[in-house]
């Protein structure tokens, strides 16, 4: 780690930040400000845990990002995990095992990991995997779901485990969400809003950010109406090509520059709301946080990549444990030869430098 950038340092008050905001966001809802109360605490835990572990010369992040299944009902426009080959219509073949799942959080949660991502596909077709996750209070999983397959199956788990945090795909009103996610898609996700707001259920929204859609997501408009419907986070994530006719859609520094300020708007004017950007400005964040430096990415099967962006492993979590996957050769020569803080236009530099990516791993 560089002397002039502590990368355990900035992690440690990223998490400190968005805990802080999450409890403010829950203080109008007594169960979720309790929980919310309980994992500050264990996030505290969690930090010093990390930190000694610093101190040793081991270095964890506090983030992680699981992708528990390849299955997936819909074909988003775009979707980077199709185009990676990451989500198929083919019937899975050798995922990891709902307990597979279990040992992985148990880990993480040893080592002083405090948020698991779950993602896809679409997670919610893994309910054994969802059912693991609750049992590890002391971890925050965000699930990342398209929203088709909310029901009370899911809204009942939702409320007995607080800790799982549904995280719903929109692309802002109803003419663009259904273009790319398909017809009927935002109305089920406005139901699904509905639903879990008069159950007193925390939920977020998930925006992938576009040069044709940065202004009206971030608007007074859309926040606004989110908010009015009990939504408590929205992560921003910004659109990452993954063909040469999509590169048009990719935010260059302008409007990451919009978004940017409109994000220090929204969290002065939305103080019941949790706002995150993703990947952000890492020019001015010490460099890209994937690879293991602030999270890194465990796919369906057990690889250990990067990012779900550079989908890339050399090392496998069913043959070996979390924390050693956490020492992949590829993590570490990618930190080392500097790749994931070197300079770059802007926006996602392991795609940008996919072909370094690709040599380091022999590809």
């Amino acid at each position: 780690m560089s002397k002039e950038f502590d990368i355990q340092e900035y992690m440690t008050h990223g998490v400190e930040r968005v805990v802080s905001d999450a409890i403010k966001a829950t203080l109008k809802n007594p169960k979720e400000s309790a929980y919310m109360a309980k994992f500050a605490l264990a996030t505290k835990a969690a930090s010093k845990r990390r930190a000694k572990l610093e101190a040793e010369g081991e270095h964890i992040p506090p983030f992680l990002i699981a992708s528990i299944t390849s299955s997936c009902n819909l074909h988003c426009a775009g979707c980077y995990s199709r185009c990676n080959n990451a989500t198929q219509d083919t019937e899975p073949v050798q995922q990891l095992s709902d307990e597979e799942w279990l040992k992985i959080f148990d880990e993480a949660g040893d080592l002083g990991v405090s948020f698991i991502l779950l993602a896809g596909g679409e997670p919610l077709l893994r309910k054994g995997v969802i059912e693991a996750a609750g049992k590890k209070p002391d971890i925050l999983f965000p699930i990342f779901t398209n929203g088709t397959y909310m029901a009370d199956k899911y809204f009942e788990m939702f409320d007995r485990r607080r800790n799982l945090i549904p995280i719903m795909s929109i692309e802002g009103e109803k003419e663009a969400t259904d273009a790319r996610r398909g017809e009927g898609v935002y109305d089920k996700l406005i139901s699904n809003m509905d639903e879990l707001c008069e159950r007193g259920l925390i939920y977020g929204a998930s925006v992938t950010v576009t040069t044709e859609n940065y202004r009206d997501v971030s608007s007074e408009e859309f926040i606004g109406k989110l908010s009015s419907k009990g939504c408590k986070a929205v992560i921003f994530v910004e659109f990452v090509p993954v063909t040469d006719e999509s590169q048009h859609l990719a935010p260059g520094d302008a409007e990451r520059d919009y978004l940017a300020k409109e994000i220090s708007r929204l969290r002065t004017e939305h103080p019941e709301m949790v706002f995150v950007s993703f990947p952000g400005d890492e020019k001015s964040s010490g460099g890209c946080i994937a690879a293991g430096r602030g999270f890194f990415h465990i796919n369906s099967h057990g690889g250990a990549e990067p990012c779900p962006f550079s989908p890339y492993s050399d090392i496998n979590v069913k043959e070996t444990s979390l924390r050693d996957a956490m020492k992949s050769r590829l993590f570490k020569a990618l930190q080392q030869e500097g790749v994931l803080v070197d300079d770059h236009q802007g926006g996602c530099v392991l795609y940008e430098k996919r072909k370094e990516v690709e040599a380091l791993i022999g590809g």
